[in-house]
């Protein structure tokens, strides 16, 4: 009788079951760290400007640029870094970007003077640049259902806030307790994080994107030379003002002619497009400007510690993040239109209020007079993004979006060049003429909000 019994090699090895696929937390966690360094460093060194001038006897100048020198850098490159994270892949872009910025930092920390400091700080906004739109595409990449992706950007976006809420306190706190330079060594170990969260997240695939390096070029002297101007003053700033107008007059003549424009100027016949970034760079110089100012008047003024002045901005920011997400569910309700005609407005009246702040006001009164201006400024932004979000097709999303948040950064940068030029001559002109700008453009920009599309429409 034929042996039954089968040769163990001639047998097949059990299938092994199916690699679980990689988990997105990684990701979301690496990518919500990353954008909570960027969004910290827009903010937390407001309340240290005073002891930095202090110790170096550095003058107003020298202050703003400690802040302009990292917000520039940023505004003007965020133009072209997402076309560069696809080229390159958002993980390794991101990780480039996180390097540099950790290293970077340290830089700041260790600065023996201005020019050190100031150098560093611009390396960060490069960084910050590219790390921005990389740190979104992680999110996209790392969450392939669309529902469970929007809850993860939401999340990615709540970690801006936070960290934009946090901004003046722990620059205070960190001052008081330890040095200025404490604001930048806070730096490192979150960058640290973000990088060995990194190493679990599998590579980003390369994917072609066109880049617009005239356009790019010409953008970023244009915003130079204009902030430049705003600082320095005199025939120095006169002559950057010539060179920022014929800056400006070559990208637009550039952008008008390639093929693929870092900035489509077509986008702007588009009316939501037009308004949401004129309603978000308003935004931009009420809120970052109003920071700036009230933190040294705090300080150099009222002679508040640097703890003590960022603890004043705390009721304005500490609620940032519920108005955020109450605003995002008015908009899914009643469309973009309504939230941001009514949080424009309340910002308008916060401002106009302020208005009334002088040395006899009470501390309370003061941290409390503030909050108007805040809350307005965290209920219109998020309907104005997904209205920019909605008017454009999928394709030109990334690029509306490095418009819009181009377009904050520079108005932000230029709020603190004009309004730092105010308060080195006096306080009783940097305070009333301040609020009244940052009221005035968002008084235009609300008016202008009215040809949104209403709701279902």
């Amino acid at each position: 009788m034929a042996s039954t019994q089968t040769d163990p090699a001639a047998v097949p090895p059990p299938a092994s079951p199916p690699a679980a696929p990689p988990s997105p937390r990684p990701a979301l966690v690496a990518a919500t760290l990353g954008f909570a360094l960027i969004t910290l460093d827009t903010s937390v060194v407001n309340v240290a400007l005073p002891t930095i001038g202090a110790e170096w006897g550095t003058g107003m100048a020298g202050l703003q640029w400690v802040v302009d020198a990292y917000t520039l850098s940023f505004a003007a490159l965020l133009l072209s870094t997402g076309a560069l994270a696809d080229r390159v892949g958002a993980s390794r872009a991101f990780g480039a970007g996180a390097v540099v910025f950790t290293l970077a930092s340290a830089g700041c920390g260790l600065a023996p003077g201005l020019p050190w400091l100031l150098a560093a700080r611009a390396v960060q906004g490069v960084a910050a640049a590219v790390m921005l739109p990389a740190s979104l595409a992680l999110v996209r990449e790392a969450y392939g259902d669309p529902g469970r992706r929007a809850r993860a950007v939401a999340l990615w976006a709540a970690g801006g806030t936070v960290a934009v809420a946090l901004g003046p306190v722990a620059g205070g706190a960190l001052t008081a307790a330890w040095s200025w330079r404490g604001v930048f060594f806070v730096n490192l170990p979150l960058g640290l994080l973000a990088l060995v969260l990194l190493v679990r997240v599998p590579g980003s695939a390369r994917r072609p994107a066109p880049m617009d390096v005239p356009g790019q070029v010409t953008a970023a002297v244009a915003l130079g030379a204009l902030t430049f101007a705003a600082i320095e003053g005199g025939p120095e700033g006169g002559a950057a003002l010539a060179v920022a107008v014929a800056a400006f007059a070559a990208f637009l003549r550039i952008e008008a002619r390639r093929s693929s424009p870092v900035v489509p100027l077509d986008l702007f016949r588009n009316r939501t497009v037009a308004v949401a970034v004129a309603a978000g760079a308003a935004n931009s110089v009420a809120f970052y400007g109003t920071i700036f100012v009230f933190g040294l008047f705090f300080q150099q003024r009222l002679g508040l510690s640097a703890l003590m002045a960022g603890l004043m901005f705390l009721p304005m920011t500490g609620l940032l993040a519920v108005v955020n997400v109450l605003s995002a569910k008015v908009a899914a309700r009643y469309g973009a239109r309504l939230p941001a005609l009514v949080g424009q407005a309340v910002a308008v009246s916060g401002l106009l209020a302020l208005l009334a702040v002088d040395e006899d006001t009470s501390l309370t009164a003061q941290a409390l007079l503030l909050v108007p201006m805040s809350l307005g400024v965290g209920f219109s932004l998020p309907p104005l993004i997904a209205a920019l979000m909605e008017a454009v097709p999928a394709e030109r999303a990334g690029t509306a979006a490095g418009v819009l948040n181009a377009a904050r950064q520079t108005a932000g940068a230029l709020a603190v060049a004009v309004f730092g030029s105010l308060a080195a001559r006096g306080f009783d002109l940097a305070l009333p003429v301040s609020l009244l700008i940052g009221a005035g453009l968002l008084t235009l920009t609300t008016l202008a909000s009215l040809r949104l599309p209403r709701a279902g429409r």
